[in-house]
């Protein structure tokens, strides 16, 4: 069960010290630990050799040992799924914010940067995963560009995709978004599925049900983690998906879906974040946030540390971790209260989490520098020419990245809509960044309602899938501002009034992902937030929510550089 190769002097150390005839590495004392198959509190040591635990239940000697009286010791957890650029860190800096809440295996899919650079950013993970102190695991992308209806910066196919697949750190294939793509036996799509049969497909499938999901999951597709109701969630369970229960930045479902989380469930159930900031995580915590909560709303312990790690481990094939128990390996998460889920100490592949681990990692250079190839645009650029007063409006719901599509009549004079802030109405334009269009395409116009926003502009290079320009605003000059400030600073979030620029952070990685430590993201996310609200926006996290506007594969009403997108017909819209 030990983490790669193993060899005969390694495996006589273990087996020597499972029998206490010979000194562990390691010995957390003391303590308890956290069995998940019964569910009691376990009075033990528990030993460790290398990254192996090889003893528990007993008292047991080691060459290192730490104090655990008065905690309790339970598998590492695992996140199920996430986007590292879209916590706004590079691999390294989201180990190091990250692992100390007790995430010690992470499952990631890189089609955000996939779709801005390629294949390139499977390298660029795949280096990043090798110096890392947390196991970090890649989903290899399905879906670059996720549809026909916006403009990607790279193209995957399924040759292109291939000569990944035996990466020790790749499991699959990432989240299958392009659901209507395998309901109508696309030739591309099936390329894909035809190439990962037999082995493990992320699922994405939004309000997908009936008849509909059975041809969906006869494809081979085995999770979900875009469940919103409880009854979507236990069709799935029922028909054989493993349900990853989500709680993120924008998306959260935590609340909707807790009833699912029994003791019963709970080998089917895991968590996921889908994904969180560095300030979400510094004022709530990760995955620790989700178990907490998940107890709190009447999960029992045991179903909360199952989600978190033996069935997510289970789910995704790594039967090698999920348990405190010999011949396993050794992620371990030391607590001070089990329903708190108040982590004290992390113990990562056998060995403690502190700066000096960290320190050990070798540096990996950024790439997909100076991606962002947008054209400059000026306030006319922003104009919403329209047949009439009447048009499709996209419905933000806070805490989802579902949209409703609305029907508004706004004011109309001299050929064009305009923006009513008494309906909380306002425009919304995607400008593409690739380099890939001129002239006068390349920018989609729209409305928007939700934000709340009674003046300026608010943009975002952070835009799924295919990240062009985002931009909300209630006047067309501050729209130009934003967007073109954008292009200045390599991408990242930029909030603009009065034709000045409140308040930025940049992302030049990519325009996904800091160059400086999550501590400075953290801090740089809090003037952000108070700009936008002082804009009027009352969305708790406006500009991860302006980054899923664009995503034309989540119901029901979308925007992208070519126009709004009728996601539920997976076409434009012409008015």
């Amino acid at each position: 069960m030990s983490h790669g190769k193993v060899t005969v002097s390694a495996l006589q150390r273990m087996i020597d010290a499972g029998q206490g005839a010979a000194a562990a590495d390691l010995v957390l004392k003391g303590g308890r630990f956290f069995d998940l198959v019964s569910g009691e509190l376990v009075a033990s040591d528990v030993a460790i050799v290398g990254d192996t635990i090889v003893a528990t239940y007993g008292e047991f000697r080691g060459i290192r040992e730490i104090d655990a009286r008065g905690r309790i010791i339970v598998p590492g957890f695992i996140d199920t799924h996430l986007h590292v650029e879209s916590s706004l860190l590079t691999p390294q800096e989201f180990d190091r914010c990250v692992l100390p809440h007790g995430v010690t295996t992470a499952i990631c899919d890189p089609h955000e940067i996939a779709n801005v650079l390629g294949t390139p950013a499977f390298d660029y993970m795949l280096t990043s995963s090798a110096e890392m102190i947390m196991d970090l695991r890649v989903q290899l992308s399905s879906c670059v560009p996720a549809t026909h209806l916006e403009t990607s910066g790279a193209r995957i196919e399924a040759d292109g995709i291939a000569p990944y697949m035996r990466h020790d750190k790749v499991i699959g294939l990432a989240e299958f978004m392009n659901f209507p793509g395998v309901l109508q036996k696309d030739p591309a799509v099936l390329a894909k599925l035809a190439l990962f049969s037999g082995r493990h497909i992320d699922g994405h499938a939004p309000l997908l049900r009936g008849d509909r999901l059975n041809g969906y999951l006869a494809a081979g597709i085995r999770t979900d983690h875009e469940c919103t109701t409880a009854a979507e969630a236990l069709e799935k369970l029922s028909k054989g998906m493993t349900v990853l229960i989500r709680e993120g930045s924008v998306s959260k479902d935590l609340h909707a879906l807790a009833p699912i989380l029994t003791e019963r469930n709970s080998p089917f159930a895991t968590f996921c974040t889908d994904d969180r900031n560095p300030l979400d995580i510094h004022e709530e915590g990760h995955l620790d946030y989700m178990i907490r909560t998940a107890i709190s709303l009447g999960a029992p312990p045991i179903a909360a540390y199952r989600a978190a790690s033996w069935s997510a481990a289970r789910a995704f094939g790594l039967r090698d971790r999920g348990l405190v128990a010999p011949g396993w390996r050794a992620d371990l998460v030391l607590l001070d209260d089990l329903e708190q889920c108040r982590v004290a100490d992390v113990i990562a592949a056998g060995r403690p989490v502190d700066d000096a681990l960290f320190a050990t990692r070798t540096p990996v250079a950024p790439i997909g520098r100076n991606s962002l190839k947008a054209r400059k645009v000026t306030a006319s650029d922003f104009r919403a020419p329209g047949m009439g007063p009447s048009t499709a409006v996209m419905g933000v719901i806070p805490g989802r990245i579902i949209t409703e599509k609305l029907t508004r009549s706004l004011p109309y004079r001299d050929g064009c809509r305009h923006i009513d802030l008494a309906q909380d109405v306002v425009k919304v334009a995607v400008v593409e960044r690739h380099g890939k269009t001129s002239g006068q395409e390349g920018i989609g116009r729209g409305f928007v309602n939700g934000f709340g926003m009674q003046r300026g502009a608010i943009a975002s290079s952070v835009g799924h899938d295919s990240h062009n320009i985002t931009v909300v605003g209630a006047d067309d000059a501050d729209m130009a501002v934003a967007a073109n400030r954008l292009s200045e600073i390599e991408g990242g979030f930029v909030v603009v009034q009065a034709g000045r620029v409140l308040a930025e952070i940049a992302l030049p990685v990519a325009g996904l992902m800091s160059l400086t430590d999550f501590e400075t993201v953290k801090n740089t996310l809090i003037p952000l937030r108070a700009a936008a609200k002082g804009l009027g926006v009352t969305l708790a996290e406006p500009f991860l929510q302006v980054a899923f506007l664009p995503l034309p594969v989540i119901p029901h009403l979308k925007i992208t550089d070519m126009g709004m997108v009728d996601v539920d017909r997976l076409e434009l819209i012409r008015d």
